[in-house]
């Protein structure tokens, strides 16, 4: 048991040191910005990136004051998945939801979920900025989008990925947060 979690933090650790720092500001930066512009953060995710997703938005409206959403209500979920097919929920959400000023943020591991990538698709046509955060193979959909920022976890394991996301996301609050200061 003791070498599993030796393995699994050199592992995430490992994963971690691999990210852009710069890209980690560029987020930063794209949340400021939007929320200067009086738009809000929009973010999504299925299982438990859809719970990183709420956890997000939740601290990002308490502890930096910028308005974030995300979809996680089973009866709109499920509603829009009923009349227009599961892939295109998140797709027509942004189309009653979303604005120009507003950011996307998707968090996918495998980076092909169907429903983000038809949501990103729509976030253009719209006008928003648009992140993703993604793992597994670095040649996923969302990641070959030409979105404002693409943030890829050199991992193939769904547990680290997610891990990694979530810190992501908790220290751009952090960072954001300091800056205000």
């Amino acid at each position: 048991m003791k070498k599993f979690y030796q393995s699994r933090i050199l592992e995430i650790s490992s994963a971690l040191k691999k990210i852009n720092i710069k890209k980690l500001n560029q987020l930063e930066n794209l949340i400021l910005n939007t929320n200067e512009l009086k738009g809000k953060i929009i973010i999504c995710g299925n299982g438990g990136s859809a719970a990183t997703a709420s956890h997000f938005a939740v601290d990002l409206s308490l502890n930096a004051k910028i308005r974030a959403v995300n979809f996680n209500e089973a009866d709109l979920i499920t509603c829009f998945a009923n009349d227009f097919g599961y892939e295109n929920w998140l797709k027509k959400a942004l189309e009653l939801y979303a604005n120009s000023e507003d950011l996307l943020i998707l968090i996918s591991c495998s980076g092909n979920s169907k429903n983000l990538v038809n949501g990103i698709k729509k976030a253009k046509e719209l006008g928003l900025k648009t992140v993703t955060l993604t793992g597994c193979k670095k040649n996923n959909i969302l990641n070959n989008q030409k979105n404002n920022l693409n943030i890829w976890i050199n991992s193939n394991k769904y547990n680290v990925i997610e891990i990694i996301h979530h810190s992501i996301l908790l220290n751009a609050i952090d960072g954001i947060v300091s800056r205000k200061v």
